[in-house]
């Protein structure tokens, strides 16, 4: 699929004459699309299943207590590659980076299928990583390259379809992966890495073939120092993310993270400011007031949506006593909030091209759950009323996901466009790292308290007496640390970090016996909820108080071929001004 023009295709450099129109139809967009839902399928569905396997993995090579260096590890490279592959395909094209990232990646999963120690996956998961990186944050970039901002969130729906279609293929095929002793003569979990390079193939194949958009190459200097100073930034803060709850925040390795990340930050902001308008991100975006509070409140949606989806889960499993495999299921409803508000949205904006009414609807729908699971979700609550409260999370998640990746690359110029995609997953996932370990620090250091709170109150209550002289509670082995535990019902409690290390006791005590630990989890995780939804109270403030700027009715590839017959001269491409307050 190739538009009608005279410019290079596929990132090649120079250009062979005057820019020509390069609008694309809707089943060429479709093509393309093929082509970009594969790769993003492949980061997506590759991260749920790993999270539902890991358990195996790291029994399987011995190394329970590095898992969260596999997390980790990932993490770290992924997203700071992230706004390298923006500014890179900026300058020489999409195409050549979209495929490296595949390429990346799937070299990576096959690498992870061989991996003998934790060490050696986390190594592997990091160089995975740097392919992850370029995925999702290229993809959306390349819809911005096709598609004018009025019409893109229709094609972003499909997209962000993808990503709700894998997060219930992922638990699925991990839990079955994971419980399989071996396949074809190789270990079940490794199929997990594995099953990336097919659908990794046939992506670069799709990708190869399909993707020849026009590119004009300008000559810029490449922000290498950039690079290095935000890595030293945000490596030590990702480290701390993962590593502080085990660390101590407190400690002396935690406080040198700190140190470092604060001067690497600090150091990359001047570097940012020298290098102008070569900078990996330019300074100069943050004039716009749009740009600047769009990235502020993808931080804070960010951190509510990993809020939220890492909690729900806890609380499926440890609760409720579902599997990994059933509670990705029960994952579902908020999939499914999720992709039908994607697509409502996409088609309302595309009809009154307004869209800041959305991120405050989606924002304030977060919020609601949020405290609905606050105030209404306890342990013994009916599924299907903790289910539809997943579906209104997911409807806001849905009116704010999209929306903030318009606003970002609705407020800058076509030929930042990579860039400024890349910031919003760059942000987005710096939010939910910060979230992540946030809300997990406040679990673990509650959730012991809670729990012999709850221990204290049942002691005296008719169930667990009865439990106590019940013969068969005694003499069954499962119920001994619980019934030692009582022995001392005024200080009953456990370690909060220990019981979440492994939970599994619980679903092996009698009912009675369980009741409490059930309890103390739900009250832990009713703090967190209040302290998400206090989040998104900030990112409905933050939606509230921005500007609306009108969308512009052009691609950026059109955008870019006007400028280019306009000459040097030219201030802009669109037929809006860019917004600047």
């Amino acid at each position: 699929m190739t538009p009608s023009t005279s410019t290079a295709p596929g990132g090649a450099a120079g250009k062979t004459g005057p820019a020509p129109s390069v609008k694309l139809t809707h089943r060429q967009i479709l093509t393309v699309l093929s082509g970009l839902v594969l790769g993003m399928f492949l980061a997506a569905l590759d991260q749920t299943i790993v999270s539902t396997s890991i358990r195996t993995i790291a029994d399987d090579l011995h190394g329970l207590s590095h898992q969260a260096w596999v997390t980790t590890a990932y993490l770290i490279t992924s997203t700071i590659s992230t706004p390298l592959y923006g500014k890179l395909s900026d300058i020489y094209g999409r195409k050549p980076f979209f495929l490296t990232a595949i390429s990346l990646f799937v070299l990576g999963s096959a690498a992870c299928t061989l991996a003998t120690s934790m060490t050696e996956l986390a190594g592997f998961r990091a160089f995975q990583g740097i392919g992850a990186g370029g995925l999702m944050s290229l993809a959306m970039a390349i819809i911005g390259d096709m598609v004018p901002p009025r019409e893109r969130a229709r094609y972003q729906g499909y997209i962000l379809a993808t990503f709700g279609s894998s997060s219930v293929l992922g638990p699925l095929i991990g839990g079955f992966l994971a419980g399989q002793g071996s396949i074809l003569g190789i270990t079940g979990w490794r199929w997990g890495f594995l099953v990336n390079v097919p659908i990794g193939l046939v992506a670069l194949f799709v990708v190869a073939k399909v993707l020849n958009l026009p590119h004009t190459r300008r000559e810029h200097r490449i922000d290498w120092w950039g690079a290095v100073t935000i890595a030293i930034g945000v490596v030590p803060l990702l480290l701390v993310a993962e590593q502080g709850q085990s660390w101590g925040w407190t400690s002396t390795r935690s406080i040198v993270c700190y140190a470092i990340g604060t001067v690497g930050l600090t150091v990359w902001i001047f570097v940012e400011r020298a290098m102008g308008d070569e900078a990996l991100l330019p300074m100069r975006l943050f004039r716009s007031a749009m740009f600047s509070k769009m990235s502020l409140l993808s931080v804070l949606v960010g951190m509510g949506m990993f809020g939220g989806m890492i909690m729900i889960p806890l609380y499926l499993q440890i609760v409720k006593g579902v599997t990994p495999t059933r509670s990705g299921l029960l994952m579902l409803p908020l999939s499914v909030g999720m992709l039908l508000s994607t697509l409502m949205v996409g088609r309302a904006i595309r009809k009154t091209g307004k869209y800041k009414i959305f991120p405050v609807i989606g924002s304030a729908l977060m919020t609601t759950a949020m405290l609905l699971l606050h105030y209404r979700v306890q342990w013994n609550s009916p599924l299907p009323e903790t289910l539809g409260y997943l579906v209104l999370f997911g409807a806001g998640l849905g009116g704010c996901f999209q929306v903030l990746m318009l606003a970002l690359q609705n407020a800058v110029e076509p030929k930042d466009m990579g860039v400024a995609t890349a910031s919003a997953t760059f942000f987005r996932q710096m939010g939910g790292t910060a979230g992540a370990a946030i809300f997990l620090s406040v679990l673990f250091s509650t959730v012991g308290d809670k729990i012999g709170a709850a221990l204290r109150a049942a002691y005296r209550t008719t169930g667990i007496q009865a439990a106590l002289h019940d013969p068969a509670v005694r003499s069954d082995p499962a119920n001994k640390p619980v019934l030692d535990m009582l022995k001392h019902p005024q200080a009953a409690g456990v370690n909060g970090s220990g019981a979440l290390d492994d939970s599994s006791f619980i679903q092996h005590l009698d009912l009675r016996l369980a009741e409490p630990f059930r309890v103390g989890f739900t009250d832990s995780l009713h703090v967190v909820f209040l302290l998400v939804a206090g989040v998104m109270v900030l990112g409905f403030l933050v939606a509230v108080w921005t500007k609306e700027v009108p969308l512009r009715r052009v691609s950026g590839l059109e955008a870019r071929a006007a400028e280019e017959r306009r000459g040097p001269a030219s201030d802009s491409a669109s037929d809006a001004p860019l917004p600047q307050g």
